[in-house]
């Protein structure tokens, strides 16, 4: 199993996160998924092989900024 972490901008609170959560758990082979709004941070584990950028799309579609 691999992880990607990501850096995001937006998410304000746990509604937020759960926001971030349920649009990565929509993507085949993503395992787990832990937002953290405080830190602006989104660590995504990978059961498969999935494309960074359709990860970055998923959470852009929630509404949120991924940064770099």
């Amino acid at each position: 199993m691999t992880q990607q972490e990501f850096d995001v901008e937006g998410m304000s609170c746990g509604g937020c996160e759960q926001n971030v959560v349920d649009a990565l758990t929509e993507l085949d082979g993503v395992d787990g998924v832990d937002a953290d709004h405080e830190g602006n941070r989104v660590t995504v584990s990978l059961a498969g092989d999935v494309p960074e950028g359709d990860l970055t799309a998923a959470i852009e579609a929630a509404g949120y900024e991924v940064v770099s």
